[in-house]
C-alpha cells in the first residue's frame, strides 16, 4: 500500500457528515420546522373562521394599524441588529457583538412590553377571548391565540439571547461561541419571519369578499353564532 493511500485510509474514517455544530443547525431546524406547523394551523384556522363568518370584524378598524406597525418594525430592527452582533463575533470583536446581542434582546422585550399594552387597551374596549361588541366571538379568542403564541415564542428568545449574550461574556475566544450565536440568530430571524407573515395573512384575509360571508356556507357555520 502506497503513503497517500495510507493516509487517506487513516483520514477518512474520522469523516462524517454531520459536526457537533451542524448537529446543533440540525436541531434548531427540525425545532422550527415543528414550530412552523403549529404557527401555520392557528393561521389557518383564523382564515377559516374569518372567511365563514358573516359578522367578523375588520382587524383594522378594532385593532388599528400604528401600534402593530411599530411592533413589526421593532422586531425587523432586532433581527438586523443580530445580524450585526453575528457578523462582529466572526470578526473577533466581542466586545460590539455583546452590545448588538443586547439591542437584540431589548428590541424583543420592548415589542411584548408593547403586546402588553396593546391586550390591556383592547380589553378596556371590550375585547376578550370569548366576546367583543363588534361581532363573532371567535374574533376575540383567535386574537389572543395567535398574538399570545407569537408573544411567548418573542419572550422565549429574549431569555435565550440573554443567555447566549452571558455565553459570549464568559467564553474567551470569539469562535468558540460563533455557533450558538448563530443558532440563536435562526431562532430570532424565524420569530420576525412568523411576525411578518401573520401580519400579511391578516391582512389579506380581511379582504375576502363579502359574498362568501354572506353564503350559505356561513349561515350553516358553527363559527359565525358563535357570540
Amino acid at each position: 500500500m502506497s503513503q497517500a493511500a495510507a493516509v487517506h485510509g487513516a483520514v477518512e474514517p474520522a469523516e462524517s457528515p454531520l459536526t457537533p455544530e451542524s448537529w446543533g443547525k440540525l436541531g434548531m431546524w427540525i425545532f422550527l420546522a415543528g414550530d412552523a406547523v403549529g404557527f401555520g394551523t392557528l393561521l389557518a384556522g383564523y382564515g377559516a373562521m374569518r372567511a365563514t363568518s358573516a359578522d367578523w370584524p375588520s382587524p383594522y378598524e378594532v385593532l388599528g394599524i400604528n401600534l402593530t406597525a411599530l411592533m413589526t418594525f421593532l422586531l425587523i430592527c432586532s433581527s438586523v441588529t443580530m445580524v450585526k452582533a453575528l457578523e462582529w463575533l466572526g470578526k473577533g470583536d466581542k466586545i460590539r457583538a455583546q452590545k448588538y446581542l443586547f439591542y437584540t434582546a431589548l428590541g424583543g422585550a420592548i415589542f411584548v412590553s408593547l403586546q402588553a399594552y396593546e391586550w390591556t387597551h383592547l380589553m378596556h374596549r371590550g375585547l376578550h377571548i370569548n366576546g367583543n361588541p363588534w361581532g363573532a366571538s371567535l374574533f376575540g379568542t383567535s386574537f389572543f391565540l395567535v398574538t399570545g403564541f407569537h408573544g411567548l415564542h418573542v419572550t422565549g428568545g429574549v431569555i435565550y439571547l440573554l443567555s447566549i449574550l452571558r455565553v459570549v461574556a464568559r467564553r474567551p475566544a470569539p469562535e468558540a461561541s460563533y455557533n450558538a450565536v448563530e443558532i440563536a440568530g435562526l431562532y430570532w430571524h424565524f420569530v420576525d419571519l412568523v411576525c411578518r407573515g401573520s401580519k400579511r395573512w391578516r391582512r389579506a384575509s380581511t379582504s375576502i369578499p363579502t359574498t362568501w360571508r354572506s353564503s350559505g356556507i356561513s349561515r350553516f357555520s358553527p363559527w359565525s353564532r358563535s357570540r
